[in-house]
This record gives structure tokens, sequence and C-alpha cells, in this order.
């Protein structure tokens, strides 16, 4: 076991020179991450919890952390201040991926400029949502500000998914693996999973677990809605059905293909739990659970839709020189053997 300066010294690396490698796990830890935010902000809404600290930046007008009286339950105000905290633990991570983006230099080729323009949305697109979540409570959750505050983390988990896929790739223009008429069928089918998410906050925004007791809701009818809601989704099903017949006529590459299996496996899974949820009156548990598989399916689809081009990889430094280690310290490779009754070669000694 080594030292904890060591320790520190690998750690510092990790950020201020990252290997490929690192910067691959570096992002991954920045989907997390982002996908953290949206499931946690999601256990404040729906325990009734998104008051619970009525005031930003502080909890309550008198105290920055979750104390004071406020007519809420401790419970709640822990609850909300606790989802304070994560955002500060999830923005320094946040940094740290920018600043490993900033100091990438795989191949020695320069700062990959793609990569530094992605980890920087996850900085600031934490920052506004901080902005975003002070205008939420402000405005006592209105349902308008809820709806942008989820539909942003959403697109932070996007950016974040892209930052982890560009990570393994190259710097060459995009290639696609299927038919060009493929591709912009799976872009179609993402954007109705975005319609789709979008719908979802709209029902939220309608039914009885808009965040607290007494709260601006939308005033639509919340059976009209969820059918709305329904109905795209029953579309997006049929399409992601279509997409995986698709992929296997063209021979798609494996990777896209099992994405493909996997995306409606999580959308059946969708459909089931928001059904249970209807029924059943809406319980807090089996709507977070619909949340969390929402963050699943978006990350899936777009994993997907990377999956249907190329950009080369790019290649490990370590392995590299491991590599050139190993061809430099080969043996001489022996000539091969001539065919019966033909001539030797020209390096072999005739006698």
């Amino acid at each position: 076991m080594g030292s904890v300066p060591g320790l520190l010294r690998r750690w510092a690396d990790t950020v201020l020179a990252p290997s490929p490698t690192s910067m691959r796990r570096l992002a991954l830890a920045g989907v997390v991450a982002s996908a953290a935010i949206v499931v946690t902000g999601a256990g404040v809404r729906l325990s009734e919890s998104g008051l619970g600290c009525p005031d930003w930046p502080r909890c309550t007008a008198t105290s920055i952390v979750a104390g004071g009286a406020t007519g809420d339950p401790l419970i709640h105000r822990w609850i909300e201040f606790g989802n304070r905290l994560v955002t500060v633990a999830i923005f320094v991570i946040a940094v740290a991926v920018f600043v490993a983006a900033w100091r990438y230099r795989p191949d020695g080729a320069g700062r990959r400029k793609d990569l530094v323009w992605l980890a920087s949305a996850q900085p600031a697109g934490i920052l506004a949502q901080a902005a975003l979540g002070g205008i939420v409570v402000l405005t006592k959750l209105d349902p308008v500000w809820v709806s942008v505050h989820f539909l942003l983390s959403m697109a932070l988990v996007a950016a974040a998914v892209a930052l982890r896929v560009r990570c393994t790739e190259g710097r060459g223009p995009a290639r696609l693996l299927v038919p060009r008429e493929v591709w912009l069928f799976a872009c179609g089918a993402v954007a109705v999973l975005g319609l789709m998410i979008a719908a979802g906050t709209v029902v939220t925004g309608t039914g009885p677990l808009a965040g607290a007791g007494d709260v601006p809701r939308f005033h639509l009818p919340l059976t009209g809605v969820t059918q709305l809601h329904a109905d795209i989704g029953w579309l997006l099903a049929g399409l992601v059905i279509a997409l995986v017949v698709v992929l296997r006529l063209v021979r798609a590459p494996r990777q896209a293909a099992r994405l493909s299996w996997l995306l409606l496996a999580l959308i059946g899974a969708q459909g089931a739990i928001g059904y249970a949820q209807y029924f059943s009156g809406l319980p807090a548990g089996l709507v977070w659970a619909h949340v969390t598989d929402a963050v699943l399916i978006w990350i899936t689809a777009l994993r997907l839709l990377f999956a249907l081009r190329d950009r080369g990889t790019v290649a490990d430094k370590d392995q590299t020189r491991g590599d050139a280690a190993g061809v430099a310290g080969a043996a001489p490779a022996a000539p091969a053997p001539s065919p019966a009754g033909g001539p030797l070669p020209a390096d072999v000694p005739q006698r």
C-alpha cells in the first residue's frame, strides 16, 4: 500500500496529466454525476421536500444549513439541504473533468478542443442549475421553472455522454457505419424520446407530486396529459422495435445492435412502471423508479446514436510504449522455409 502523499500525487496526475484511460474514467464519473443530479432532484420533489429550504442561497432566512423553523418537517429541510450538498460534490467532479480535458494531450498532438467544450458544459451547466434552483425555490416551485430545471439536467447528461464517447475516439471526421437513412431514423427516435421526457415533466407538474403540498400546478386535465404522455411512449416503442429490426437487416455493428435491444428492454420496463404507478395512485417510489429509468433510457439512446458512426480510436500512451518495446525487443523472424525442391532464400548460406 502506497503512502498518502504518493496516493494524492497519483490522483493529481489523473487530473493534471491524464492518460487516455484516466480521461475516459473521469468522463464516466461525469456521466454518473450528471445522472445523479436528476435522480436526487427527483427524490426531493417526490418526497414533497421541494420547499424544505424555502430560501436561496440560504436554506432559511436565518440559516445557511437546515436549521430553524420553517413550518415544514425537519426531514424535508434535510432532504433539500442534502441535495444542495450533493450538488456541491458533483460540481467538484465537474471541475475535475474540465481541468483534465484542458490538460489532456492524446498522442502528443495538442489539446482536444472538442473535449474541452464538452467538458466545460458540466461545471457551467451546474452553475446554471444552481441559479435555476434558486428561481424554482423563490417562485414556490412554479411548474414551468421546475420543468426547465429538469430538462437542463437531461441536457447536461447528454453533454456528459458525448464527452465520454468522444474520449474514446480519434480526431477524424465521423464515418457512418449504417446507411444514412437508418441513422436519420435513429435520430428521429431520439427526438421522440426527448418529446416524451418533456411531456413527462408536464404530467408531474399537473399531478399530486409537484414538489410540495400547496404549490402551483399546470391547469391541465391530469388524465389528458397522462394519455398524451403514454401515446408518445407507444410511438417511441414502435420506432425502437423497427430500429432493432432494421439494424439487424443492415448488419449494424454488434455494439449498436446490443444497445438497441437494451433500449427496447428499458422502454418496456418504463411502460410497465408507468401503467403500474398510474393505476396504483402514483406512489412516490414508483414515480422515482420511472424517472430513474427515463435517465437510463436517455443515456442508452444517446450511446446508440454514437455507436452508429465511427471516428477511429485513441491509442493509450502506456499501451503504445509497451507495444513498441515489445517490437524492439523481439528476436528477428526466422526465414520462411523454402518449398520442397525450390531455391533457398538469398539470406541463407549456400553449401
